[in-house]
């Protein structure tokens, strides 16, 4: 069954999939009636786009369907426009319960323009009304999706550098359970190899007095660390012939762990799994890795060390997967944590990773596709770093030196909103320079507040309208024909959409953005829209009603970020 065939019983999950239902029921009557030509049995018909126009004086939504079939009909896009502009009215006229669609024109050099009725509109509102928590999630996949994410080395605290994987992470899982996947969020500790031996010997050296080795950490918190050291831990990481470098790595991984894990519950990001690296080659994953690449012939054998024959899908060297003196490398964890992945079936795993993996990417997804996995089915999203400013200076972020900014910091200074919505409103790949002064304002020149600032204006609307005894109605009804009322229902309506293209996009810049948009026209609405008025309560019931509906969709919109929406500020 098409996406467009009128006899579905899937009802589209927002207004402009049923538009583009009720384009796609056009072209298939005007077909059927002999005004187009039938579509060839062989040959797939092309996808009906359906857009919200630059300009809303040209319509609610448009359409380049007619010039799409403009070369294979070899007619003009007008002449095909004008086709199914009149199928579209004649079936708003003849059944207006079965079409969004309330008029359709066409406009050179063949965009077919549509208008929205009212009620299509009115519904949308009762909709949001009667079930607020279900405003704004969309029908989509229900795939199975991993989410690992943040995965910063337990070798210090979480700096704002690499704490962006833990809000993009995040909210991209927030994005992607609004749009019906399952989402499993992960994260991964690189708890072995020689950075957890450089951490033990700098508290080793520390604890005894000495010089840090110059591989080494030299931050406070190492300092810190070396004074908390218990001293049962010290007497068995020094005892003779004991690993004393990796022992109190260990120790010391570990008890950063916990405040990585604090610190992330501080933002408000929860995690389904925590892994390590140990574990991978403890339980046998990285064995069985290999074993599937030896299988199919990837694996081969060469000065003592063992490698992946990489160059076979198009990498430009083959990889070491164990050494020569048969230390594993960081990518046999890699080709592990993939077949341990897929072993809990999932349908599609996403890394979330700095910009400085870029050269990881392409051996992971080649072990993938070596192994048997689809290659398609591993993605990696590449997030760029942030340049953190303050006073005009750039704050270095090197974790061994000790010169950065941890999120503990980051978060009591602007506030975890305020950061979350900075970070969100950027697409990942773009770099960042934070600018904490503005972050931290009080006004509408930081876009949170602005947008937090309308959900508890409406919020304040609300309590002075039942304090006069009026109360929001369950219905807009026939009340949607003033151009502040007509504004605002569209403005509101278009959420789904939204998350929709946020759910594709695998993006929230969008989300932002539109909530930047639903405040400034709810203030235009209050600005030119009496609602709370004694002496009209059906027009106040009616308003009160379209503000709340505005309350819960900047409310749902700033909770898909991890926001809150206050009730008062």
């Amino acid at each position: 069954m098409t996406e467009t065939d009128p006899s579905t019983e899937t009802a589209p999950s927002t207004l402009r999939s049923a538009v583009r239902a009720a384009v796609g029921s056009a072209w298939d009557r005007a077909v059927a009636a002999g005004a187009l030509p039938a579509w060839p049995d062989d040959a797939a018909r092309p996808t009906i786009d359906v857009e919200r126009p630059a300009d809303a004086v040209h319509g609610d939504f448009a359409s380049n369907l007619a010039m799409k079939l403009a070369r294979p009909y070899r007619m003009a896009p007008l002449a095909i426009g004008s086709v199914l502009a009149v199928e579209i009215v004649a079936e708003a006229e003849r059944d207006p319960g079965s079409t969004p669609v309330a008029a359709a024109e066409v406009a050179p050099p063949g965009f077919l323009n549509l208008r929205l009725r009212d009620a299509a509109l009115e519904s949308t509102v009762a909709a949001i009304l009667a079930d607020p928590r279900a405003w704004g999630r969309v029908a989509g996949s229900p795939r199975s999706v991993n989410v690992e994410f943040v995965s910063a080395n337990p070798t210090g605290p979480l700096h704002v550098g690499n704490a962006r994987g833990a809000f993009i992470g995040d909210m991209l899982s927030r994005v992607l359970e609004a749009g019906g996947q399952r989402v499993t969020r992960e994260y991964y500790f690189n708890d072995s190899g020689g950075q957890i031996r450089n951490l033990g010997a700098s508290l080793a050296a520390i604890r005894r007095g000495e010089p840090v080795p110059d591989d080494g950490y030299k931050a406070d918190y190492v300092v810190d660390l070396a004074g908390e050291l218990p001293a049962d831990v010290w007497a068995v990481a020094t005892a003779p012939d004991a690993d004393t470098d990796g022992k109190l790595g260990h120790w010391a991984a570990g008890r950063i762990r916990e405040g990585i894990e604090a610190s992330l519950a501080g933002l408000g990001v929860r995690f389904d799994v925590w892994t390590s690296e140990a574990r991978l080659h403890e339980e046998g994953w990285v064995a069985r890795a290999v074993e599937r690449l030896r299988e199919r012939g990837h694996v081969y054998e060469q000065d003592g060390a063992v490698w992946f024959r990489s160059t076979d899908f198009g990498d430009d060297k083959d990889r070491v997967i164990f050494r020569s003196n048969g230390e594993p490398t960081y990518f046999a964890a890699d080709i592990g944590y993939v077949t341990e992945k897929f072993s809990r079936d999932f349908d599609h795993l996403i890394y979330v990773w700095g910009a400085d993996h870029h050269g990881t990417v392409a051996r992971v997804r080649n072990a993938a596709e070596a192994m048997g996995y689809d290659r398609e089915a591993v993605q990696v999203l590449l997030y760029s770093w942030v340049r953190f400013v303050r006073d005009g200076q750039e704050v270095s972020m090197s974790k061994r030196a000790g010169e950065f900014i941890t999120l503990d910091e980051l978060l009591a200074e602007v506030g975890v909103d305020a950061a979350r919505w900075f970070f969100a409103s950027r697409a990942a790949t773009t770099g960042i320079d934070f600018d904490i002064e503005l972050a931290k304002k009080q006004s509408n020149e930081n876009p949170v507040y602005y947008v937090q600032y309308a959900h508890a204006r409406i919020a304040s609307i609300l309590r002075k309208a039942a304090g006069t005894g009026l109360a929001p109605a369950t219905e807009v009804t026939g009340s949607l024909a003033g151009a502040p009322e007509a504004a605002l229902a569209r403005a509101i309506a278009r959420f789904p959409e939204v998350v929709e293209d946020a759910v594709k996009a695998e993006e929230t810049q969008g989300i932002t953005a539109y909530a930047t948009e639903l405040a400034t026209t709810f203030h235009g609405f209050y600005r030119d829209a009496r609602v709370v008025d004694e002496d009209e309560p059906e027009r106040s019931a009616a308003r009160l009603a379209l503000a709340d509906a505005a309350r819960i969709t900047l409310a749902n919109a700033l909770t898909l970020l991890g926001i809150s929406a206050p009730d008062s500020m």
